[in-house]
């Protein structure tokens, strides 16, 4: 991956307000929901083959409130820039958002979000409440805090840092200077975790992520789907785990990267479990599967908190299911984001071996090959999703050859 060339973040409110999201998501589908539902909330399973429908309930929006589909502009559309308003004004928009934007540290307790508790529950605790400490730090104005937090989970308050980096510029009209003077600047080394955390602010904001983003690499922008679904997946996990519902993303290709990010809160939420995260595959229809697996397989290796056994359960049941490739491709990201932030973590070493049947530079080798591959225009969710399938490729030939 290159480094920062930056960010500029275009948002599209779907009711033009903005509210946090409900505290406290369950673990299952049973807890009652009481806010109403907004018309960007509209939640149904992704269309497209292989995706089909969990419920039959009907939509609880009526036609008339409905999105249309010339919402979001096409990928060959020109992109418009956030209106930009007076230096003065923005820092006094900035003095009184810093109180209202705060983030709670207890909203990262497994047991307020009624998650799976485990042995792993103290590790990924930490990495919660790193993200935390990253949003925090930055809404006060004190992201050189950021560096003094343990390489291990530095990268989630970055990923913290670039939601609250996002929040601030969609809030104040900035047009996206926050998010690019954090990438080219302290947040270098963690591409995909601010580009995710970009996401991240859009699913905190009630918004949907559109070509607004500019990433260090134009299919880096993409990762704004992962952050929105993994956003999703931890604070709102009654919707989104235990009905398995989605907000409306318009095309395939996003719905397959919001379930790549979904994967990756699904390890948080079955406390890094093997066995129960297997299970709790085992409710999403078959067809949104696939890049769950490679969200898991993301996170089992960046973050860690499975022991060896469990890995290997990990990596067999997906065998089994017919998803190890999925699973090799999301812990070979993983191993990229890790080595480009230049700190590897044992967890990380030990991972890549039992789910890429290979070592970690090996495997983020074979992120940089399917790169290549695609050439130098490569920006759609097309290519994006060929860099992807480039990696599994890579995996199988691995297999093949050893």
């Amino acid at each position: 991956m290159s480094n920062a060339e930056g960010i500029q973040t275009v948002a599209r409110c779907d009711d033009g307000t903005w509210a946090p999201d409900a505290p406290g998501p369950g673990h299952t589908a049973s807890a009652p929901e009481h806010a109403p539902p907004r018309p960007s909330e509209v939640e149904h399973a992704p269309p497209g083959p292989g995706h089909r429908p969990s419920g039959t309930a009907p939509s609880r929006t009526a036609p008339s409130e409905a999105m249309p589909s010339e919402a979001v502009p096409s990928e060959s559309a020109p992109r418009q820039s956030a209106p930009e308003v007076p230096a003065a004004g923005r820092t006094e928009a900035l003095r009184a958002l810093r109180g209202p934007l705060r983030q709670d540290p207890g909203r990262g307790d497994f047991g307020r979000l009624r998650f799976r508790l485990g042995p792993a529950r103290g590790h990924l605790e930490a990495a919660v409440l790193s993200f935390l400490t990253g949003f925090n730090a930055v809404i006060a104005g004190e992201a050189e805090r950021i560096d003094d937090l343990g390489e291990e989970v530095r990268g989630f308050a970055y990923e913290g840092a670039g939601m609250a980096c996002a929040t601030l510029d969609v809030l104040t009209l900035t047009g996206g200077r926050r998010l690019r003077a954090l990438l080219s600047g302290q947040g270098v080394r963690y591409p995909h975790m601010i580009h995710s955390g970009a996401g991240c602010a859009y699913a905190r904001l009630r918004l949907r992520p559109t070509w607004g983003v500019r990433a260090v690499h134009p299919l880096l922008r993409w990762l704004a789907f992962d952050g929105f679904g993994f956003h999703r997946g931890l604070f709102a996990a009654d919707r989104t785990v235990g009905r398995r519902r989605t907000p409306r993303l318009m095309d395939r290709t996003r719905w397959a990267i919001f379930d790549q990010g979904l994967g990756r809160a699904l390890w948080f939420h079955e406390c890094a479990g093997a066995d129960d995260v297997v299970l709790r595959l085992a409710e999403f229809p078959a067809g949104r599967r696939a890049d769950l697996w490679s969200g898991i397989g993301m996170a089992a290796a960046y973050a860690g908190g499975a022991a060896p056994d469990d890995l290997e359960r990990l990596a067999g049941a997906a065998a089994e299911a017919g998803f190890h490739a999925h699973l090799a491709q999301g812990a070979a990201f993983a191993c990229a984001a890790r080595l480009i932030s230049g700190a590897v973590p044992g967890h990380t070493a030990a991972a890549a071996p039992v789910l890429c049947g290979a070592e970690v530079d090996e495997a983020a080798g074979w992120t940089d090959t399917a790169l290549i591959a695609l050439g130098h225009n490569a920006y759609s969710g097309e290519h994006y999703q060929a860099w992807r399938a480039g990696v599994r490729k890579a995996w199988s030939r691995r297999g093949r050859e050893a």
